[in-house]
């Protein structure tokens, strides 16, 4: 039976909140021997897409913050890696529906998780698995055949108590797939 595993990861905002990717990232994605890594967008920096190509190839989408990436990413895509099909986008949505987000957030009103979700399945409905990035938390959950997950965000944030993460997508022919969350040290 084939089996693959699918290194996931979002929100690495080099060189805005980190110099540089966290090693461990490298090191989690090598030993997993990933066929393949998917990046849920802000990148930022072209140099951490080609960082993460020196150990398999690399499928990104374009985030709010990448602006200089912006011509270079699509906002969405879609993945096969054996008979799964893989929906990728970051999940800030439109234009003014993030700066409707935005001002929601200035405002101390509370960003429903929800909306997050439904915008990524609404996007991917036929997916087998759906990765979204833009909310920096490790969280997954399955609606019928369909994964929904975020893998995190490996830089982490001083004023979040949520730990840096990225995330490991196991794949069978034949099972639903597995992720897998991996939390790196702060």
């Amino acid at each position: 039976m084939n089996a693959w595993t699918v290194g996931l990861i979002a929100d690495t905002h080099i060189p805005d909140r980190a110099r540089q990717l966290p090693p461990p990232v490298l090191d989690i994605f090598a030993r997993a021997g990933v066929c393949c890594i998917l990046h849920a967008g802000d990148v930022v920096t072209a140099g951490v897409l080609a960082q993460l190509a020196r150990l398999a190839p690399v499928y990104a989408v374009q985030g709010n913050r990448d602006l200089l990436l912006a011509r270079r990413l699509p906002r969405q895509r879609q993945v096969r890696v054996g008979p799964f099909t893989l929906g990728l986008v970051h999940g800030h949505g439109s234009w003014p529906r993030y700066m409707g987000d935005k001002m929601r957030y200035f405002l101390g009103r509370p960003l429903p998780f929800r909306r997050f979700v439904l915008r990524a399945r609404q996007t991917f409905p036929q997916a087998d698995v759906v990765v979204f990035g833009h909310i920096h938390y490790p969280w997954a959950q399955r609606f019928g055949r369909q994964w929904v997950l975020n893998p995190g965000s490996p830089v982490g944030n001083d004023r979040s108590p949520v730990r840096p993460s990225v995330a490991l997508l196991h794949l069978r022919g034949g099972q639903l797939p597995r992720p897998e969350f991996v939390f790196l040290p702060r």
